[in-house]
């Protein structure tokens, strides 16, 4: 049986089934009711009262190149967190375009040194500020209330990538001051990859968005999701798990819930990490995944091992010996403590 810790991780059997039923036809009322069900609750587990949502079929590497497409662009510079390789992605997608913008180099595992950034935002001139709440690829989380506060003190607004951090992390949108956020399906939502979902702040409302994108366009998708519709043909199935799993979620105690969960998972993965004495080297990391620096070589004997003798699958890094392992899913404190063994298991 396979066993998942990477992202969305063990999906819950009810949710798994909707991808095997007959699904509705997208242009119908319920199709559009169930939508609209979906961006209430939404918004209310991100905190954004009065804000929007656009849930685009597509990765959240679409949504981040739609941000900055649809807004970013319309800005007069772009400061852009740099932490690892979805940091380093935001970067990317602004020269892709052509904005300007600075790329603030964080070494891998580092917090932020939060005076020197705000020295070094003031001194860009950038109206607009990038950043991952969770660095996924090194499992650093950053102070994003404390960021919040940096933009707030010099009217910068502020877009978070929330992809692994959204029902991991504590996140209140509204009390952050964020303008733009962004997660996707297969991350907190626990549920399969296909959708991603901005959120609009209500301070947006009006806003003039550039149009250099014909899919990804802000105003189009706004204007069809007012009725619970997309412009283009949904993923439909992955849309009704989305409902699924929301109505699931706000059941079983909502967003609070969820993250205690998580960090459950978390602090009892990391204290076999302890045992087997394998460095975390993430200097402030999230709950939504660990990651273990093991002895492990470049030819990844533990992520192949796993994979051919236990069907379970882990993160590889960038780095030989590097690992990340989801606190996403289903995963009860006995599967962690069996992970654990069978990582040290390849190891030796």
């Amino acid at each position: 049986m396979i066993k998942s810790y990477v992202f969305p991780g063990d999906i819950d059997e009810q949710i798994a089934r909707i991808g095997a039923l007959p699904f509705i036809y997208m242009r119908t009322d319920e199709f559009s009711r169930i939508n609209l069900e979906s961006e209430r609750m939404l918004l209310e587990l991100i905190g954004c009262k009065g804000g929007r949502t656009i849930v685009y079929t597509g990765s959240g590497t679409g949504a981040m190149s739609a941000i900055v497409e649809n807004y970013v662009s319309t800005r007069r510079k772009a400061f852009v967190v740099d932490g690892g390789s979805f940091g380093h992605r935001l970067y990317d997608l602004c020269l892709y375009y052509g904005l300007d913008a600075v790329d603030y180099k964080v070494p891998f595992g580092k917090d932020l040194d939060y005076p020197a950034l705000e020295a070094a935002l003031v001194e860009s001139g950038a109206d607009t500020f990038l950043v991952q709440h969770h660095e996924t690829s090194s499992g650093v989380l950053f102070d994003i209330k404390r960021i919040g506060e940096i933009c707030r003190r010099h009217s910068v607004s502020l877009v978070v990538d929330v992809i692994s951090s959204f029902l991991a992390e504590p996140f209140d949108m509204d009390e952050v001051g964020a303008d733009i956020c962004v997660t996707s399906t297969q991350k907190g939502l626990n549920i399969p990859p296909g959708l991603s979902i901005i959120f609009l702040g209500a301070r947006l409302e009006g806003y003039e968005f550039a149009h250099r994108g014909y899919y990804w366009d802000f105003e189009d998708n706004l204007k069809n999701l007012k009725r619970g519709q997309t412009p283009f043909s949904p993923a439909t199935t992955i849309y009704l798990q989305l409902h699924a799993r929301l109505l699931q979620l706000c059941s079983e105690g909502g967003v609070d819930a969820n993250i205690a969960s998580v960090h459950h998972r978390a602090e009892v993965f990391r204290a076999e990490c302890r045992k087997y004495g394998w460095e975390m080297p993430a200097e402030s990391p999230s709950a939504a995944i660990t990651a273990i620096q093991t002895r492990d070589t470049a030819e990844r004997r533990i992520f192949k091992g796993l994979i051919d003798k236990y069907e379970t699958y882990i993160m590889p890094g960038s780095i030989p010996g590097h690992y990340r392992i989801s606190h996403m899913g289903l995963q009860s404190d006995s599967d962690l403590t069996e992970l654990a063994a069978r990582i040290h298991e390849f190891e030796e």
